[in-house]
């Protein structure tokens, strides 16, 4: 039997890199899967190359708790319930340094990658314990245990959802609801490719991230897929509360 045979997932972030990669792979594994995203023309192709059957999509802005709360209830009307959700939409913001970030710049980051999540486990939780119980799974980063130069609001956002992850874990735990973060490293996607460029304007893109990981190249989507798969399986039964590296060695030098 296929390890999601009969559950239905939402993915936040859906249309494209690391969330496209987890729909298809989700689905082939017998999930269906609502995508969450912005940019209606890409969640549409990545739907259709799923399959009509199999998933659906909403545009909705994460950090709006009205179209939080409507993606959610269409997906109980299409599919009929919630055993799943991948919290992965997120921006990683302007590269500057803390003194020159404006309170917009941070705002956004907030609202986006905390408060997006903040609202994704109020509202997707209450399904899932409707269920039974099931999986919630953030993506956070390696942002979330460490800190780089250039890129505090980012570097804050992801450390405040290894928080809410938490605090999620302990009061879903009644519910038989789990809550897990998967912490990339750079991954081979395109918000990285922004990051190298904006870190070296005058350099090109000479991905430096892939240069300093252990393993000495990015990630690629389907290995942090992987790892979410396992997470929102019955195969992680008793995994809640984790944090969940998949960084090519990254936090291995961590002090």
């Amino acid at each position: 039997m296929a390890r999601l045979d009969g559950k239905v997932a939402i993915i936040t972030g859906g249309s494209g890199g690391i969330g496209a990669a987890a729909a298809r792979m989700f689905a082939d594994e017998g999930a269906k899967v609502m995508l969450v995203d912005l940019d209606g023309d890409r969640l549409a192709a990545v739907a259709r190359s799923i399959g009509d059957e199999r998933a659906d999509y909403a545009v909705a802005d994460v950090a709006d708790g009205e179209q939080v709360k409507g993606f959610v209830a269409r997906t109980v009307d299409r599919f009929g319930g919630v055993d799943v959700a991948l919290l992965n939409a997120g921006i990683e913001g302007r590269v500057a340094p803390l003194l020159e970030q404006t309170d917009e710049e941070f705002d956004r980051v907030i609202a986006v990658n905390v408060r997006g999540v903040w609202l994704g486990l109020k509202h997707t939780m209450p399904e899932i314990a409707r269920r039974g119980g099931g999986s919630i799974v953030i993506t956070a980063s390696t942002a979330g245990i460490r800190a780089v130069p250039g890129i505090a609001p980012y570097i804050c956002s992801k450390h405040a959802v290894i928080g809410l992850m938490r605090s999620g874990a302990m009061e879903g735990a009644a519910s038989k609801v789990r809550v897990n973060t998967v912490n990339p490293s750079p991954i081979e996607t395109p918000m990285i490719h922004r990051l190298e460029d904006a870190f070296n304007p005058d350099h090109g893109n000479r991905q430096p991230m892939a240069e300093a990981t252990p393993l000495r190249r990015y990630g690629q989507p389907e290995e942090v897929a992987k790892l979410m798969l396992f997470l929102a399986s019955d195969d992680s039964s008793f995994c809640t509360g984790g944090v969940y590296m998949v960084d090519g060695g990254v936090s291995a030098g961590r002090r």
